[in-house]
């Protein structure tokens, strides 16, 4: 449940978003037709804003599913209850799915569970609900001892992805912008509408010499070769995408490439695959707690280290979820799509105040959304990992007491949408240079929109577009690079039209009872 407090927050936030709102003007880049349509403006190669709206759950748009109960667990007043809790998960497993995929949920009646291990959900169709996510009255699972581990693992490692022999095409076309949903192939021959497909885009030698990621600094004062910079091939992107209409050789997908195909820098290609996942699947109502040793709050890394972690799994949510004491409450890993992390919470984190600690949510692979998520003492409270591919957004979430910045945190993350967004620390999106181990350029096709911050960065790489629409907050320049070119800037200080970016391209793209999947429990 939420608290009183959070939800007064929560409701001063969108108030104030909604007054604006109404004395906003429509973006440049983004504006009412006479159809009532939004309508985009682009430059002169076809780049614009790009369609995140088939982020989330079922493609967005899509009500999170409420799976029967099928077993219900009572908590005990001592003692481990990982094993009775993976047996009662197991055994969901083995069941039939229905026509929708569904298994059955696991209900954790109110109480409090202590595991020293984790939960792991291997099938499909399988829920693990609480009675309530708050600080009495619900269901609080407990993660004991001292070692660092994730406590539910959904999907865990399966089969690497397969291309299938033969299905590759080539992209014809000299340039394919980053917004676009089709392009033209040498031979559409064996494809059909609803095929799933790779659209590759490679990483050249050339591209990374134009980004200036091959000639990285090194980090200052750090032994010669610590920074690495770029190499070919490493920064190759796999976008997954839905066939839905061919005409001749020209094939259209559900969603934006999210990177040109520059035939400049290799173009790119198609191809079919086959990549193993489980799917309809979630966690939801549920406070997960980790111990810890109490007074060395920013010391203390002996601990139960991430809440939620989804890997290989599609159409997967997590609901009305808090997550304390963990330096990390809900990743969605780089094989995840389609999935949806909706009223979540991360409060007091314990673990040192530095890198690779405290990222509260973080979308790392394709189709992922974040909506009303909320941040207490994070470092990264909304964030994107390394070459995550888009589309993902987050959109409506808080973070307050932020240690760092939200954003994309390095090496190339593409088509991410902060919609909404309030970070009380920093909202950046720019070249972190040295960083890490050669961190470079974190973002492109970035999408700043409505969103405030104490302090924000919006910085553009060569070959691609960041966009910071109806931003407040007070602008600075990047950490590491203060030559790096702006982005493209526009209502510094004054919200815009429409208030938000994610729920008007639903609308438009399903008409408005779509919204009604976004509204509040």
């Amino acid at each position: 449940m939420n608290s009183p407090f959070l939800l007064l927050c929560l409701g001063a936030i969108a108030a104030a978003s909604v007054s604006a709102a109404d004395q906003a003007a429509e973006s440049t880049w983004v504006r009412r037709g006479p159809d009532g349509k939004w309508v985009y403006r682009v430059d002169a190669r076809g780049e614009g804003i790009p369609d995140y709206s088939r982020a989330g759950y079922g493609g967005g748009g899509v009500v999170l599913p409420q799976v029967p109960t099928v077993v219900t667990l009572q908590p005990h007043p001592a003692g481990d209850d990982g094993a009775r809790i993976q047996a009662a998960l197991d055994e969901v497993g083995a069941r039939t799915p229905n026509a929708r995929g569904f298994r059955g949920a696991v209900l954790l009646a109110a109480g409090t569970y202590r595991i020293g291990g984790k939960l792991e959900m291997k099938a499909g169709g399988v829920v693990l609900r609480g009675a309530g996510a708050g600080e009495t009255g619900g269901t609080v699972i407990l993660a004991t001892g001292k070692t660092q581990r994730t406590l539910i693992e959904i999907g865990g490692p399966r089969a690497a992805r397969t291309e299938i022999a033969g299905t590759r095409r080539r992209v014809t076309d000299a340039y394919v912008p980053s917004n676009s949903r089709s392009f033209n192939v040498d031979s559409a021959a064996g494809y059909a509408v609803g095929d799933r497909i790779i659209v590759y885009r490679p990483s050249t030698a050339a591209w990374i010499a134009a980004i200036g990621m091959d000639k990285i600094p090194n980090r200052p004062g750090a032994p010669a070769g610590e920074t690495k910079s770029w190499k070919a091939g490493d920064y190759d992107l796999a976008f997954e995408r839905t066939v839905t209409a061919i005409a001749g050789n020209r094939v259209t997908v559900d969603a934006p490439v999210m990177n040109a195909l520059d035939a400049e820098f290799g173009g790119g290609a198609i191809f079919k695959y086959r990549l193993p996942r489980i799917a309809e699947c979630g966690v939801e109502s549920l406070r997960l707690v980790s111990e810890y040793e109490k007074g060395r709050e920013t010391e203390d890394e002996a601990h139960a280290w991430v809440g939620i972690e989804l890997g290989y799994a599609e159409n997967a949510w997590v609901r009305d979820v808090t997550v304390v004491h963990f330096s990390h409450a809900v990743d969605a890993d780089r094989e995840s799509i389609f999935v949806t992390l909706q009223d979540c919470r991360h409060l007091e984190p314990v673990s040192r105040l530095t890198g690779g600690r405290r990222y509260s949510f973080a979308l790392n692979g394709q189709y992922g959304l974040a909506l009303r998520c909320f941040a207490r003492g994070a470092r990264h409270s909304f964030v994107n990992g390394s070459r995550a591919r888009g589309p993902s957004a987050f959109v409506d979430c808080t973070a307050v007491d932020a240690k760092a910045d939200s954003g994309p945190h390095h090496r190339w993350v593409v088509g991410t949408l902060y919609d909404n967004v309030s970070d009380d620390n920093q909202l950046r999106v720019q070249n972190r240079l040295w960083s890490g181990s050669g961190h470079g350029w974190a973002g492109a096709q970035q999408v700043l929109w409505n969103s405030t911050s104490k302090s924000l960065t919006l910085q553009q790489p060569p070959t691609a577009r960041n966009y910071a629409i109806g931003c407040i907050g007070t602008w600075v320049p990047g950490s590491w690079s203060t030559d790096s070119p702006d982005g493209i800037v526009e209502s510094k200080g004054r919200p815009v039209l429409p208030r938000s970016l994610y729920r008007a391209q639903l609308e438009d793209r399903l008409g408005p009872a779509a919204l009604a999947a976004l509204a509040p429990p």
